[in-house]
């Protein structure tokens, strides 16, 4: 029986993840601009923990570049398409890996999960990056939820935004839909929108301080361990 995180749903074809991703889908989405984001921002051929990974839609570039990576992700279904990295399955906030990274990559906007989790995400970070290693991080931009519905063409396809509903204080129900002429496919997940004040708190209190803020649009960040672990 599918056993979905609370908040969290999906439909389509093929397998729905436990956070409402379907691994159908995230065969056919695209990587953007994430690996030269990465590539800049950390040494040449270092070692790199990704968290999430899902199918490899960016672990297989960054392999490409000359990265070692390690690839994260609760769904074994997501792991199985991962392909010359190192493939973990757990949970995120469970993981205890008796080694630490020159760089631990937390993408695809999960800093935005609801504060318990989020805690639990920015906790693994900490506990995995290196002394003078970094945490790239992923942010929303501001108003990514703001003037719904939106959408934007990909390759084959379209992403809709929906709709972004209140559920809570600080916590939006967030349902978006995939387009394909042969297939549908809809997630429905939790997302907390961060001030830049809010979210460099949530880091402070993991033991992580910004270093830069990567891209114009302040949606990468390069942070770095300080003194206090978790």
């Amino acid at each position: 029986m599918r056993r979905l995180r609370e908040g969290y749903d999906g439909t389509g074809p093929g397998f729905i993840t436990p956070d409402g991703c379907a691994v159908e889908l995230y065969e056919r989405l695209p990587v953007g601009d994430e690996p030269d984001i990465i590539e800049q921002a950390v040494p040449a051929r270092a070692r790199i923990l990704e968290l999430g990974s899902g199918v490899g839609r960016v672990t297989h570039p960054l392999v490409r570049r000359g990265f070692t990576v390690t690839a994260v992700d609760e769904s074994p279904e997501m792991l199985e398409r991962v392909r010359g990295a190192r493939a973990v399955r757990s949970p995120i906030e469970e993981l205890e890996l008796d080694e630490r990274f020159d760089v631990v990559l937390l993408g695809s906007f999960l800093v935005h999960a609801p504060p318990q989790v989020r805690q639990g995400l920015l906790r693994a970070c900490r506990r995995h990056v290196a002394d003078d290693g970094c945490v790239l991080i992923q942010r929303e931009d501001e108003g990514r939820q703001e003037n719904l519905p939106r959408e934007r063409e990909i390759p084959g396809g379209l992403i809709r935004m929906v709709s972004s509903d209140l559920v809570r204080p600080g916590v939006r129900s967030v349902h978006v839909e995939y387009v394909f002429p042969d297939a549908r496919w809809t997630q429905t997940f939790l997302a907390c929108p961060l001030t830049p004040e809010a979210f460099e708190l949530a880091l402070a209190e993991a033991g992580l301080a910004v270093d830069a803020y990567l891209t114009d649009d302040r949606t990468w960040v390069r942070a770095r361990p300080v003194d206090s672990r978790p």
